[in-house]
């Protein structure tokens, strides 16, 4: 006989068969509200997040009050650009430089879900695991950048960012 309680909200691991890890409720929150909150710090412009899992699904979201009509669009199309690609968003701009008409051609095959701009940003556990993407939008896209990195440092997980000790764009971004 089986439990029909398969998860729990308070443990620090997501409830997962064989050792996976996902993104999770709490570690999504925990990656918005860090990443407005360095916003906030650093007088950004008012940004929309976008936390997906691995699949492309959405996990948390929230667009802060002024932030324009199309911020949702593209915070998610920067998350789903670095999955779909396997690679940070900012990775994408470079290929965008250098291969206009593959990425025009990846556009229109994806109805528009990539934006090769810096600030979508892959998630991983300790491990190295795809967990998920995140997606920011409302200020230059490097301040973006940042506020995701700073939400999944917060969050207690990993990105290339944090994993190849990257400098910060934004300067009060502890």
């Amino acid at each position: 006989s089986s439990s029909s309680s398969s998860s729990s909200s308070s443990s620090s691991q997501p409830a997962s068969s064989a050792g996976e890890s996902k993104m999770d409720l709490r570690a999504a929150n925990a990656i918005v509200a860090r990443a407005l909150e360095v916003g906030h710090t650093n007088k950004l412009q008012p940004l929309t997040v976008a936390v997906l899992d691995a699949g492309g699904a959405l996990v948390a979201f929230q667009k802060e009050d002024g932030a324009s009509l199309f911020r949702e669009a593209i915070a998610r199309g920067k998350a789903m650009g670095a999955l779909g690609f396997g690679m940070d968003s900012a990775g994408l701009a470079k290929v965008a430089a250098a291969r206009p008409a593959f990425i025009n051609s990846a556009f229109a095959a994806t109805a528009g879900n990539v934006v090769p701009v810096p600030g979508g940003v892959l998630v991983r556990d300790h491990a190295g695991k795809l967990i998920g993407a995140v997606g920011i939008s409302g200020d230059l896209s490097e301040a973006d950048e940042a506020c995701a990195i700073a939400g999944i440092r917060a969050a207690g997980l990993s990105c290339e960012a944090i994993k190849d000790s990257r400098e910060c764009y934004l300067k009060a971004h502890l």
